[in-house]
């Protein structure tokens, strides 16, 4: 892989050109390989490494979200009934991964799939009477769908002492609880996913260059893209001429979708938060806590801050994180500047940004709240899924930032915070983007298979076959089609190693 100083050559005209190297460029990298195997592909990232914002295995929870745990994709209305709908398509799109992932297993990417994937039980756990009836209703609704085969559903404390030792124990036993599990959750490492699917690539044409920000996008008279591109240690200008450009820099892709002018990103804002957990690496905890288990947002708090309590395992060694604790940056990216929310303000997206202020109120009042947490409030927080959690055994980690995607609402005209992802395409296909948070990185080549039907619809067909190979799947439905599903998933299962 690439990575010295000024290496991009004045010469450089790539057929594509990829804008961070995360999770997203490199599962469209791969793709395009797939598919268009001649076309050369540059690769600029702004960090000293790969996959050093949101896909760092430390800056996400690396739930490998298949929505088996995740209760914001299982809403339920006022009567209490749930409705399964995303929670089915998060999960599909998952599997549309694993298929793609073990594809590239089987044509040599890695020797060995733990290197960035290993089951994990994905559980579900809600307290008092109306947690346990919701948690009910939220199981019989998802045990319907072939997809969420095999959840288990308890209230049963012995039981749930089983599943979860180090949650139970103390725990008051008169106490109302409900839990969901499942056998089928992993957890995923996505940088170490980046990393190898970009080292793959690199044989085949495409060029990663480091320590390489894109300041400009210019659409030029021949319908090419002027990409300018600064080293960030000479400081030292070049500009390359891409067919297509793909902006996959987590939050830095609001910026340059501006500063590319396309007519599709007027009226779009962005709303920074950053994230904190605690973590131990106590053996003695690990081994109790052999699951990632997800609970309820507070009143008032966003999707991306519901508490979860994870095993993780990051360079051969376990660890838990629980959080995240919200914070905020007006920072797009860690390593971005102070100034990055004031400038992305323009006149096209300041109504959307100050209606989202006007009706957002109760997440400004949760964010404010959380900024003013003590570390013994925070450690009170954990108590509530680890009863016996003792404060020395827990440290602090500050994770990515997530740029929250802010729209105009079409029917109202006024701003609303999205939580999901956002694909921005240019009218002629030539340019798109990819904006918002989770479950991102999860579903990143379903996201992209997105991308290359909508930039390049004329090519589609003639692609089908190329994709089918590589991803069963395509153009069907494992929510309807129970024998394929069966069949993707027992391939996937062996060839990922994911039987135990």
């Amino acid at each position: 892989m690439t990575s010295e100083r000024s290496a991009v050559p004045d010469s450089a005209n790539p057929d594509v050109v990829l804008v961070g190297a995360g999770i997203m460029s490199a599962t469209l990298a791969q793709l395009l390989k797939v598919v268009a195997p001649n076309w050369s592909i540059a690769v600029f990232e702004s960090g000293s490494a790969v996959a050093g914002e949101s896909s760092g295995p430390w800056n996400n929870a690396g739930t490998g979200h298949a929505a088996l745990c995740e209760l914001n994709y299982t809403p339920a209305d006022e009567n209490g009934r749930v409705d399964p709908t995303k929670a089915v398509t998060i999960n599909e799109q998952f599997q549309v991964s694993r298929q793609f992932w073990s594809h590239l297993v089987r044509n040599g990417m890695t020797g060995s799939p733990k290197d960035f994937i290993s089951p994990v039980p994905h559980l579900s756990f809600v307290t008092g009477e109306k947690g346990r009836s919701y948690m009910c209703a939220r199981h019989s609704a998802l045990a319907a769908q072939p997809l969420f085969e095999g959840l288990q559903y308890t209230e049963d404390h012995a039981t749930m002492a089983e599943w979860l030792p180090l949650m139970m124990e103390g725990r008051d036993p008169e106490q109302i609880v409900a839990a969901t599990r499942s056998d089928a959750g992993t957890d995923v490492n996505f940088g170490a996913l980046t990393r190898l699917m970009l080292d793959d690539v690199a044989p085949k044409g495409v060029n990663v260059y480091l320590d390489q920000r894109v300041q400009e996008l210019e659409k030029e008279s021949d319908g090419r893209w002027k990409v300018t591109v600064r080293d960030t240690g000479s400081g030292e200008e070049i500009s390359v001429r891409a067919r297509f450009v793909f902006v996959g820099a987590g939050g830095g892709a609001l910026p340059l979708l501006q500063k590319a002018a396309i007519p599709e990103i007027r009226g779009f804002g962005g709303f920074p938060v950053s994230g904190l957990f605690l973590r131990t690496r106590s053996p003695e905890l690990v081994s109790r806590h052999q699951a990632k288990v997800y609970g309820q947002a507070a009143v008032g708090a966003p999707p991306m801050s519901v508490p979860h309590l994870d095993l993780r395992l990051i360079d051969g060694e376990y660890s838990l994180l629980f959080g995240p604790y919200a914070g905020f940056s007006p920072k797009f990216l860690k390593a971005g500047s102070m100034f990055d929310l004031p400038k992305s303000v323009k006149p096209n997206n300041l109504g959307s940004m100050l209606g989202v202020g006007r009706t957002e109120l109760a997440l400004t009042k949760y964010l404010i709240g959380e900024l003013l947490q003590s570390r013994g409030a925070r450690h009170k927080t954990l108590t509530g899924f680890v009863p016996t959690a003792e404060q020395d055994d827990w440290d602090m980690v500050t994770a990515g930032q997530r740029v929250q995607v802010i729209k105009q609402d079409p029917k109202t005209g006024k701003g609303v915070l999205q939580f999901g992802t956002e694909l921005i395409v240019g009218s002629d296909g030539s340019i798109a983007g990819l904006l918002g948070a989770s479950p991102g990185a999860s579903t990143a080549v379903a996201a992209m298979l997105t991308l290359l039907e909508r930039c390049f619809p004329e090519r589609v067909d003639a692609w089908r076959p190329l994709l089918q190979e590589a991803i069963p799947s395509y153009g069907r439905s494992l929510a309807t089609d129970t024998a394929l599903l069966a069949q993707v998933r027992a391939d996937t299962m062996q060839t990922l190693e994911l039987n135990g």
